[in-house]
């Protein structure tokens, strides 16, 4: 049976992490966006201005329905295009890299990976994920998020268009540098979101397996241990988002250095607006994330067990528990 799940794990290349994470990070986005809208509407709002306006909402359903009102139900879908563009090297660099660490940290005996090993593999894939695709997709995303123009009135025209046009006028107005504006504080967050999410689940999956006797879990569990892994990490690491998406809202200062522009936003923060600042946005976060991760692990792990059937059968090679029709 080891034999067995060692060659199936040698079958498992590149491209298979590359479409069953395009697919789940899909998915996702297509599900979850609006709740990604909610948090950061809700992280950018600034307390005096809330004080003057004492009709602005503070829960994320308020702060939802008075996008819809004022913006249309299509508002809440400000920025999909950048996550879309970029969802699919994200996730294949994400699950690919991950794969690759974990290879690099296993034991060379028994090619095992310990725990701590599967927490140091999700930091570094997080970390490049975050240098090589999320980084300019969030500075572009945040900037259309942040944007508070109605998507019914063809009068209201916004500064982006879209995430093409975003990209192309910050670049043209602020450098191209400004599209990897706050990448420490992004690989901090992503190093630390997958080094919980990856162990989590991991660790949730090995116990699942061996409490159940199964080789493979079924999707509902999936689905399941995704989401509850998926929440560790904001509740870990919810200051360093809320400081990383006020930095990307922002436009560039000449002269400024990142870690001048770091202390500032930190300072104004807790001196303005107080530390529950800092975890302004972390209910939708969850509800965002959480789902999120439920659905891309749920949906990776079918799209790579369905390639996996599909090049075993190419190959005339049966898999453990496989049903064939």
């Amino acid at each position: 049976m080891a034999a067995t799940k060692s060659q199936t794990k040698t079958r498992t290349s590149l491209s298979t992490h590359l479409l069953a994470g395009g697919a789940a990070g899909l998915a996702e986005a297509m599900c979850c966006h609006p709740l990604d809208t909610i948090k950061v509407r809700m992280q950018l709002k600034n307390s005096r201005r809330a004080a003057i306006d004492a009709t602005a909402p503070k829960s994320f359903l308020g702060v939802g329905q008075r996008i819809v009102q004022r913006e249309g139900i299509r508002a809440l879908y400000k920025g999909l295009g950048a996550v879309v563009s970029g969802i699919v090297p994200k996730m294949a660099i994400r699950f690919s890299s991950f794969e690759y660490y974990k290879t690099l940290l296993a034991n060379k005996d028994t090619g095992l990976v310990s725990t701590s090993g599967v927490f140091v593999a999700g930091l570094l894939a997080g970390t490049t994920e975050a240098v090589a695709v999320v980084t300019p997709m969030d500075v572009v995303k945040i900037r259309l998020q942040a944007q508070r123009h109605s998507t019914v009135d063809p009068m209201d025209v916004p500064k982006y268009r879209n995430a093409v046009h975003a990209a192309f006028t910050i670049v043209k107005e602020e450098g191209p540098m400004t599209l990897y504006k706050g990448v420490a504080l992004t690989a901090l967050r992503q190093a630390t979101n997958q080094a919980v999410n990856f162990t989590f689940y991991q660790e949730f999956k090995r116990i699942a397996r061996q409490m159940q006797g199964l080789d493979e879990l079924p999707s509902y569990q999936h689905l399941i241990l995704g989401g509850v892994s998926g929440a560790m990490g904001p509740i870990s690491n919810a200051p360093i988002d809320t400081i990383k998406t006020r930095i990307q809202k922002a436009t560039t200062v000449a002269g400024e250095s990142g870690w001048s522009r770091f202390v500032t936003v930190t300072r104004d923060i807790a001196q303005k607006e107080g530390y529950k600042a800092f975890y302004r946005g972390l209910t939708p976060r969850i509800l965002r994330v959480a789902p999120g991760q439920a659905i891309t692990f749920m949906v990776y792990e079918k799209v790579k067990t369905w390639i996996d059937i599909w090049n075993a059968r190419s190959q005339h090679i049966r898999l453990p528990n496989e049903k064939y029709a």
